[in-house]
């Protein structure tokens, strides 16, 4: 684990970018033959024998191929140039300069000077959740953010291991890839839901409609040739949802073994496994961003959202991350950590103790991190 074969990684990172903007276009595709479907059966009645549906649905298809490119061509242009503004909208991330954050700053561009990595843009989230991602799809728009938590919560040694993580997902290629999925996520749900949404508004109402008129039909021809738009209208609904579950696999497809392997890159980079452990365990089920949507949280250190969506996740639980590191990189675990802050709210009579590296100077009577051990920078 301590080697991570760089080269190998970001070819196959390459690789599978390759793949994922091409099933981008082919779920897209799929997503308007399902809407040609629909709207063959919703302007012709359900009369018909399903093969005429699926015929008129297909020329449909050919018809509207150069609109489709067109649309998810430019989705992927918009997406490419301002993914980060979006994301930056959603989050409350903004820049910061070596004047307004220097201790962060120059942390950050000693690890890239160590191994000739392009600085990227240091962004902040006013927030009390513990976490931090990178962002980009070139050198101009590599960017780290991290949350105000985070710095609060973490010692130096610490914060330098989570900077070496993100800066190793940046060097290995994974902040391209992880993009790419989200636009191709973000298409197909959109869609999808947009058409499951007509569906349901107009679709009980004209559907019933029509299964009558299908009956009535069938029963007058007594050959059973009509009524085949209620298998056109199950084929569409069958064709969107499957659309949709490959779009999750698609981000399930940027590999849970990328989490590891930043991990081992971080601690390449800092030569420090422990700090690495001890900040997981800092963050661990603690860096929740308000407002963030799923594909945000998968770009974070650490998602601790749990449920249904578990079953596409793409992070290893903190357990697994940490016994790797135990493992292959000789590390310590002091196991769970509880702050000081949640000591606090449980014991109002813990005495308070001076600001850590990374917190502004706390109003009397507010708890403030505990200080982690002395930074080797300083």
């Amino acid at each position: 684990m301590a080697a991570y074969g760089l080269y190998t990684h970001i070819a196959s990172n390459r690789i599978r970018s390759m793949f994922l903007l091409a099933g981008l276009f082919v779920l897209i595709y799929v997503m308007v033959f399902a809407g040609a479907l629909i709207a063959e059966v919703f302007r012709r009645g359900m009369d018909y024998p399903a093969a005429f549906y699926i015929t008129n649905a297909w020329h449909d298809l050919i018809a509207a191929l150069p609109w489709a490119t067109a649309g998810s061509a430019l989705w992927i242009v918009v997406a490419y140039f301002s993914h980060q503004s979006i994301i930056d909208a959603v989050t409350g991330g903004h820049d910061v300069t070596r004047k307004e954050q220097p201790q962060l700053y120059n942390l950050l561009e000693n690890l890239c000077i160590s191994r000739g990595i392009p600085m990227p843009k240091l962004k902040v989230i006013d927030t009390n959740a513990i976490n931090a991602f990178a962002t980009g799809l070139n050198r101009r728009q590599y960017a780290i953010t991290v949350t105000t938590g985070l710095m609060n919560q973490l010692n130096d040694r610490e914060m330098e291991a989570v900077l070496g993580h993100e800066l190793t997902h940046i060097r290995n290629g994974d902040v391209q890839l992880m993009v790419v999925a989200v636009i191709i996520a973000g298409v197909v749900g959109f869609v999808a839901e947009l058409f499951f949404r007509i569906f349901l508004n107009n679709g009980a109402r004209i559907g019933s409609r029509g299964w009558r008129s299908s009956r009535s039909s069938s029963s007058r021809d007594g050959n059973g040739k009509g009524g085949g738009g209620v298998i056109a209208v199950i084929l569409a609904i069958v064709l969107i949802a499957l659309a949709w579950f490959l779009s999750q696999v698609v981000r399930m497809a940027l590999s849970r073994s990328r989490e590891l392997m930043a991990d081992a890159g971080s601690v390449e980079l800092t030569k420090n496994p422990d700090a690495m452990i001890s900040a997981l365990r800092k963050i661990e089920n603690r860096g929740e961003l308000p407002g963030a949507t799923s594909a945000v949280m998968e770009m974070c250190v650490d998602n601790p959202r749990q449920g249904f969506v578990d079953l596409f996740a793409t992070h290893p639980s903190i357990e697994t991350r940490v016994r790797a590191l135990v493992t292959y990189a000789g590390g310590h675990d002091p196991g769970p950590m509880q702050l000081h802050t949640e000591h606090a709210a449980t014991d109002p009579k813990l005495p308070e103790l001076p600001p850590g590296p990374w917190s502004e100077p706390a109003p009397k009577g507010t708890a403030t991190p505990i200080p982690g051990p002395p930074s080797p920078h300083s």
